[in-house]
């Protein structure tokens, strides 16, 4: 059942082709077009959200998704972003903060993983994975903030940031710059969560494997059973799972800012 979201604070809107009314609370979901980003966004779509989903290279499947949505009775926009571009996403952000009548909730899904030996990294890459995995979160929610800042939920406006179990204490062999970019975000959450208090909430989860990647050597088999093995629950998670823990730092949870929660089965403490 739809909730009845109150209606205190709410702009006109402006014709930049975004097609929201504002008489529904916004979420606007990063890499929100396939996978996980997917799962948020059908987890705030029956929560009552309408949204706004970037996505990069999946044309084909962010549409697929917002017309399924759209058939739910939500309204869904789906814009490309780059996030290795910061320029860009200032610029974007604050079309954004100009456009939209109202902003509720800020999901960063978006990111990019990939190793980088010791023996072959290069600066450029090191780099774009901060750009793509910190920095752009940082700017982004820095340009749509005053909108966040008004957002009439019950709880005020919600920042979601998604992090990473091994970069909070469990390091992978060869993956240096991205566990230092996912580091960040954690430093990022924490950071938002007093500048941005009392109206908006900052929490970011922690996942260990949700959903194993579809390519590349963590798609064998061999390798998944060894992983599962070692997680006390004796499996991995859901993207389902992480969604609805998006949901409830996004709605629920009122007194809750500045953490981040683990949903990793216990392989933290294996």
């Amino acid at each position: 059942m739809e909730a009845a979201w109150p209606l205190v604070y709410r702009r006109p809107v402006m014709q930049t082709g975004l097609p929201f009314d504002g008489q529904s609370p916004i979420a606007l979901i990063t890499g929100g077009a396939r996978r996980v980003g997917a799962a948020i966004a059908e987890a705030l779509a029956a929560a009552g959200f309408d949204l706004l989903l970037t996505r990069r290279d999946s044309v084909k499947e962010a549409d697929a998704l917002a017309e399924r949505l759209r058939t739910s009775g939500r309204t869904v926009a789906v814009r490309h972003l780059d996030l290795n571009h910061p320029g860009l996403v200032t610029a974007t952000g604050e079309a954004y903060a100009a456009a939209l009548p109202r902003l509720d909730v800020l999901v960063h899904n978006a990111a990019r993983y990939a190793p980088t030996p010791l023996e072959t990294i290069e600066a450029d890459a090191a780099a774009a994975l901060y750009r793509i995995n910190a920095l752009s979160p940082l700017l982004l929610t820095a340009r749509l903030s005053p909108l966040l800042r008004q957002s009439p939920l019950p709880g005020g406006g919600a920042v979601v940031c998604l992090g990473d179990i091994h970069a909070m204490g469990r390091p992978r062999r060869h993956h240096a710059a991205y566990a230092m970019s996912k580091a960040a975000v954690v430093e990022l959450v924490r950071s938002l969560a007093r500048d941005l208090a009392p109206e908006v909430r900052v929490n970011g989860i922690a996942p260990g494997v949700v959903l194993w990647p579809d390519d590349g050597p963590e798609a064998d088999p061999a390798l998944q059973r060894r992983y599962t093995a070692r997680v006390p629950l004796q499996r991995v998670g859901t993207p389902a799972e992480l969604a609805e823990t998006v949901r409830w730092l996004a709605l629920d949870a009122r007194f809750v800012t500045g953490e981040f929660i683990r949903l990793d089965g216990g392989r933290s403490l294996a």
